[in-house]
């Protein structure tokens, strides 16, 4: 079995705790991590507010009042909700959606398009909008029912019961795609070992993706979190959205930065291959080889 650092092993089981589980944090784990929404704040002031920005991208965080955005650049917006806001479905091709839904509806994993008000660095959302076909896996992801994930049980049935020791899953294999420097764009290479690893995971039952970005040593520690992160989102999205690798079978992914380097940082053939994000195929040793 390929081995994994230990700072991997811990980033596995943050990723599979926020699957099922959320929860009140204190203000100190929030100033720890910036991924933490504390609860508390003051609603904004409609009156005072403007037309805001339309956001597109996926809930991967969200509070009593408040949902964090990330788009497909990795880059994250919180937004408000409040009674104002307009939550609606869209029914596919022959119709069916729904509208005045209430915030129950925003579940984590959703793909949405949010139009805002804005006042100062504050947005409220005006009005969400996504496809009941998103929200029927974002449904399945939060309730793991059987039914939904039938080809998976024991994977769900282990997600749910928050199994956070990476010790229980078989790493099947690991796919390292690199980057330009400062870039998070993927190359043609990149892109085709992408959807060589999804097909390898897909003959493997019950097969999770864990995806993990990194940088080089170049660049304050701020940047090079943001710039992981980013690259980490683009081969997310490119997985998902042209190898077809389906979004409940991929674990929160996440940037390390320069955390955990392949190779010296001291040489530039060294930053290259610190330069990747690691796709880890994970199957857990309770289902592998059935």
């Amino acid at each position: 079995m390929p081995a994994m650092s230990t700072r991997t092993k811990i980033l596995t089981a943050a990723a599979l705790l926020t699957l099922p589980m959320a929860g009140g944090v204190s203000a100190q784990d929030a100033t720890n991590n910036p991924a933490i929404i504390v609860n508390g704040e003051l609603q904004p002031d409609m009156s005072a507010m403007t037309q805001g920005p339309e956001i597109k991208g996926v809930i991967t965080a969200r509070a009593a009042d408040k949902i964090k955005v990330t788009t497909d650049a990795g880059v994250s917006t919180v937004v408000y909700v409040n009674e104002t806001t307009k939550i609606k479905s869209g029914g596919g091709l022959f119709g069916g959606g729904k509208s005045n839904l209430p915030t129950s509806a925003l579940l984590n994993g959703l793909p949405v398009t949010v139009k805002t008000m804005q006042a100062g660095p504050v947005l409220l959302a005006s009005q969400v909008n996504f496809k009941n076909s998103d929200n029927k896996v974002a449904t399945m992801i939060r309730n793991g029912t059987a039914q939904g994930f039938a080809e998976q049980t024991a994977a769900t049935q282990a997600l749910r019961g928050r199994m956070a020791d990476i010790d229980n899953y078989n790493i099947k294999g690991t796919t390292n795609v690199f980057f330009d420097t400062a870039k998070s764009n993927l190359s043609p290479q990149a892109k085709a070992e992408l959807c060589q690893a999804a097909t390898q995971a897909e003959g493997m039952n019950n097969a999770l993706l864990l995806v993990v970005g990194y940088t080089d040593s170049v660049g304050d520690e701020e940047y090079n979190q943001t710039l992981s992160e980013k690259r980490a989102a683009s081969v997310i999205n490119y997985l998902q959205q042209y190898c077809k690798w389906k979004p409940y079978r991929v674990l929160t992914p996440t940037g390390m930065a320069e955390a955990d380097p392949m190779a010296d940082n001291n040489t530039e053939e060294g930053k290259a291959q610190n330069r990747r994000v690691a796709v880890n195929i994970l199957v857990s040793k309770s289902v592998d080889g059935l």
